[in-house]
Order: structure tokens, then sequence, then C-alpha cells
């Protein structure tokens, strides 16, 4: 995945490198003299109208995000790497963001030899403390 193809997450969603604004900025941290003088750190910000995907995976995106979504990375002396990172970053939110809420538990009874054993152990227990008592 390079910052000059199409961004193709695993869900289906597509973005094109046109819609992708970047920023650049000094970024903090070891670097030497060379962190003066170069802007490594990468800012993209892509809006949620710009991007290729199904209606519901989009409505889903603006509710977690709003209509834009911006990633910003500086863990490298690379502004190459970084922008790499951005659009990894960025493909992985996005397809947490789209996916479908988990289905509901169906919620059932419990089976007969469940309840057969839970109320063994209690008639257990209620005679083992029953046998206490008669002892004092």
């Amino acid at each position: 995945m390079t910052p000059d193809d199409d961004l193709r997450t695993q869900r289906g969603i597509r973005i094109a490198p046109t819609v992708m604004q970047w920023g650049f900025a000094r970024s903090g941290g070891a670097g030497g003299q060379n962190v003066n003088k170069t802007s490594t750190k990468a800012s993209l910000t892509v809006a949620v109208a710009d991007m290729e995907c199904s209606n519901a995976a989009r409505a889903r995106i603006i509710a977690a995000f709003g209509e834009s979504v911006t990633v910003t990375n500086q863990t490298t002396r690379s502004q190459w790497q970084n922008r790499r990172n951005c659009l990894e970053q960025l493909a992985k939110i996005l397809d947490k963001a789209a996916a479908p809420p988990p289905v509901k538990r169906k919620k059932t009874k419990p089976t007969r030899g469940s309840v057969e054993r839970r109320l063994e152990t209690k008639r257990r227990d209620s005679e083992k403390k029953r046998d206490r008592k008669s002892m004092e």
C-alpha cells in the first residue's frame, strides 16, 4: 500500500488518492539536528462523502467520526513511512467503524438437566446446614 494508490479496505471501502488531503509538519522526539529541518509528521484527512462504500457503512462511519476522518502519525523519521502508517491506520479504523453491530444473543431457557442439578445442589447444601444446627 503506497500513498499514491487507491486505498481499499477489507470491507470494500475505496478512497481515491485525489480526495486524500495530506498535511505535514515537524515532528518532535529523537532525531538530532535533522528533526529541526524536515517535516516528517503526516496528517491525513478524508471526507466521508468522498469514500466509495455502501450507504449503511457510510452511516456507521459518520456516526463514529462525523463528516471527516483525520489520522496523524509521527512514529518514524521518514515522511514516506509515516504516510504509509497513516493509510494503514485509516483502513483499520474505517473497517472497525463500518462493521455491522454484533448479532444480539437469543435468550434461552436453562436446560432441564441444569435446573435439576441446581436444585439438587441447593437441597444438599440445605441438608448440610440443617445437620449443623441439630448438633448445637
